[in-house]
């Protein structure tokens, strides 16, 4: 049997977009959102994030691993705004360790992608994270909505 359109459409998505809402718990319990660039593991499925130690969702990611990362396609002029795909990914975030295995292979990853950020990756306040994905609510139109668990949303993310 072969992949499911919505499927397809979610790869096609979350690749296609370099941005993404990053949705994290401040120290006082309230949402805050933030824009972050990300790029994806596709050997594991995962997505990476290079944050600075000064950003505040560094530290409340530090604090409440948990967060959702909101990815949107670009508004078109011709569709509604109601039939947007986007998808929001429940995920835990975990810190590469400075210097390990780990920290080298999402740096090299993110760079892949993010060449002009190469730079940034001397600075010392930097870090990159791991995003493990837990589930998935996906919006690939009007009408066309779905819950994912995690496994299906990592298949999606290290196939193609």
């Amino acid at each position: 049997m072969g992949e499911h359109s919505l499927t397809r459409a979610l790869r096609q998505l979350v690749v296609s977009r370099r941005t993404a809402a990053l949705g994290t718990v401040s120290d006082e319990g309230h949402a805050f959102v933030s824009m972050v660039p990300y790029a994806i593991d596709r050997d594991a499925g995962e997505l990476i994030l290079h944050v600075s130690g000064l950003a505040a969702h560094t530290a409340f990611l530090q604090a409440r691993p948990r967060a959702t990362l909101l990815v949107t396609d670009a508004e078109r002029a011709d569709e509604p705004v109601h039939a947007l795909p986007r998808v929001s990914l429940e995920v835990e975030a975990s810190f590469c360790p400075p210097g390990s295995a780990d920290a080298d292979r999402a740096r090299r990853v993110y760079l892949e992608r993010f060449p002009e950020a190469e730079p940034m990756t001397a600075l010392g306040d930097f870090r990159f994270v791991r995003l493990t994905v837990l589930g998935a609510r996906q919006v690939a139109g009007f009408g066309a909505a779905r819950s994912l668990p995690a496994d299906e949303v990592r298949q999606a993310l290290g196939a193609g």
